[in-house]
């Protein structure tokens, strides 16, 4: 007896039945990847700002700041650092430090929508030579809390380092 080519009822509901349990595994670790993904493009974005902003201030004499900024414009001493930064050469070293017309805008960064930057500072001044630069901390969080955020701190050199702990090798507060 020829039996026709196909599939049985049986083999459609087992087939079903597998693709639905790897799915249902394989989506949460899927999730946390892209999670993972989005908060180190915005942990290296700010990373390069400052390696960016220690090397103009050396190589172009001249105090550089990060500063936050919703437009890439000017600087923002309110809103939060997750809405935009911007870095620029500060000619005039006024203080608390604003983007002048004529003075170059070297990087921006974009609104992060899917996370929270916090920090202890409202801008960052580099400086030329051995002459002291602002230090400090941000803190990266998503929906995921304390125990996957990220801090990238800053030391009085300019020296980035990126940390999953506080100093005192506590979790990070969200």
């Amino acid at each position: 007896m020829h039996r026709p080519a196909g599939f049985t009822l049986a083999d459609l509901i087992t087939t079903l039945a597998v693709v639905s349990i790897i799915a249902a595994t394989a989506i949460p670790a899927l999730q946390e990847l892209l999670l993972d993904a989005r908060m180190t493009r915005q942990v290296n974005g700010l990373v390069h700002g400052v390696h960016l902003a220690k090397q103009s201030a050396q190589t172009q004499i001249v105090d550089t700041v990060l500063c936050k900024s919703p437009d890439g414009q000017r600087c923002a001493h309110e809103g939060e650092w997750q809405d935009g930064w911007l870095l620029f050469a500060n000619a005039n070293a006024d203080h608390p430090p604003q983007a002048d017309p004529g003075e170059p805008r070297l990087a921006t960064g974009g609104t992060w929508s899917g996370g929270q930057i916090s920090s202890n500072r409202i801008f960052f001044v580099f400086r030329p030579a051995q002459i002291r630069s602002s230090n400090g901390t941000l803190v990266f969080c998503d929906r995921r809390g304390s125990e996957n955020a990220r801090a990238l701190v800053i030391s009085y050199t300019g020296r980035p380092r990126t940390t999953r702990r506080g100093p005192r090798n506590e979790t990070l507060i969200c």
